[in-house]
């Protein structure tokens, strides 16, 4: 039996409510990760009771995110703000995803995966709301410079905490998913996956990327099996199954996923 712990910042976030009070940001609704943490362990206790919690755990795949996406998005989507000072949540959500993943190892988990966070200078909506004139803001692929830069500075820094980590547990088996390399693979060679222009919403308005609400009401650029962004922010299921391949055999996770488990 195995048990699958997916804390994301999809539709959550990491960071605590002090946090955001401390950056003037508005606190969102959903639950941030402590939360999430805590109602693992609730579930966790209900399906194996007792010293089975600690014995499941040992067996299985613990997959601990991706975070961070949100925690960022609240400061970086906001018009309002300066977007270097997002440098600074780096340490913050950095270190909270860490100290989870170090929890997780005191109740007994011994395969966790810790993926990084996505190209954001490549989502529709990033390029929609921060769209310029210059060219050199762009890479060769359409992407945004400095936001893809954002994440990757993001990823290097938990990449060397799972080093660290790995260091100290070396019984564990810590894998670093590479999920920004794994997804560029789509911006790289559209075609190759049966992608049209992976820079445009599939499910949106209008303009250049076609980002809008998504609703009863928008207009649908094709076929989801052809794009590889649904709404403007989140991903198709045709780009995660490029994602999840290459996270899966390799290269884009350290140690591959099917070697370590």
């Amino acid at each position: 039996m195995h048990i699958r712990c997916q804390l994301r910042s999809v539709c959550c976030h990491g960071a605590s409510p002090e946090y955001f009070k401390r950056w003037g940001l508005g606190i969102p609704g959903s639950a941030n990760l402590g939360m999430q943490m805590g109602w693992f362990k609730e579930v966790l206790q209900r399906i194996a009771p007792g010293p089975g919690a600690r014995r499941l755990l040992g067996e299985s795949l613990i997959i601990l995110g991706e975070i961070g996406g949100n925690d960022y998005n609240f400061w970086l989507l906001n018009n309002n703000k300066t977007r270097e000072t997002a440098y600074q949540f780096i340490p913050d959500v950095v270190n909270r995803i860490i100290s989870i993943a170090q929890e997780l190892i005191d109740l007994g988990a011994k395969t966790i995966m810790i993926p990084g966070n996505f190209p954001i200078g490549c989502v529709p909506k990033y390029l929609n709301d921060h769209q310029t004139g210059n060219r050199a803001d762009y890479d060769q692929f359409g992407c945004l410079r400095w936001y893809n830069d954002f994440s990757m500075r993001h990823n290097t820094a938990l990449s060397n905490e799972v080093n660290r980590l790995r260091a100290r547990h070396p019984w564990v088996k810590l894998i670093y998913a590479d999920y920004f390399g794994a997804a560029m693979e789509i911006f790289r060679n559209p075609h190759r996956f049966g992608i049209g222009d992976p820079l445009v919403a599939c499910c949106g308005g209008g303009g250049r990327y076609h980002v809008g609400t998504c609703d009863k009401h928008s207009t649908i650029m094709g076929s989801p099996a052809n794009c590889a962004n649904w709404d403007g922010i989140h991903m198709t299921e045709k780009a995660y199954n490029v994602i999840a391949d290459g996270v899966l055999h390799g290269p884009y996770a350290n140690p591959p996923l099917l070697h370590s488990c």
